[in-house]
């Protein structure tokens, strides 16, 4: 798999979904950083089911992003972090169920969990929150990007 990433054309998708997601974060910053937060740049966190480059340029992306959030390090490391561990359970269990509510799930719960531990905000209502913000965008705008994409990998 490593070596089916380093193609031009795989490293040039991995940088077009990292740079995709910067922006749409950035653009909407007011909506996209803490315990009630739309981050719609979420809808990207589907595509490891199709792309595998993808999970590099997921990581990135939020890297990139939490660097000009207000969370500072805590947030860079450990949400970065949480983006690439959904990411790879995205990939490995591909349409199922699983790879769709992962990027749900792991950002409620964790997310969550952090923001708890180093800033003291409440965890229970914050899963809630966060996890609804996901489902927004990981259902509402993933999912018609994955079938957008799908349909234009099936043309001749």
């Amino acid at each position: 798999m490593i070596t089916k990433m380093l193609t031009p054309i795989h490293l040039a998708r991995a940088g077009l979904i990292a740079g995709l997601y910067v922006v749409i974060t950035f653009l909407l910053a007011a909506i996209s950083y803490g315990p009630i937060q739309v981050r719609l740049a979420e809808g990207l966190t589907l595509l490891p089911m199709l792309y595998p480059e993808a999970i590099p340029g997921l990581f990135l992306g939020v890297l990139l992003s939490n660097m000009l959030g207000p969370y500072g390090a805590v947030d860079i490391v450990f949400g970065s972090l949480t983006t690439l561990i959904a990411a790879i359970v995205t990939y490995r269990f591909r349409f199922t169920m699983i790879a769709y509510l992962s990027p749900i799930l792991l950002n409620a719960f964790l997310v969550s969990l952090y923001l708890y531990a180093f800033f003291l905000i409440p965890y229970w209502p914050t899963v809630l929150t966060i996890g609804v913000g996901q489902a927004i965008s990981v259902l509402g705008l993933g999912i018609p990007i994955l079938r957008l994409l799908q349909k234009k990998e099936m043309r001749p």
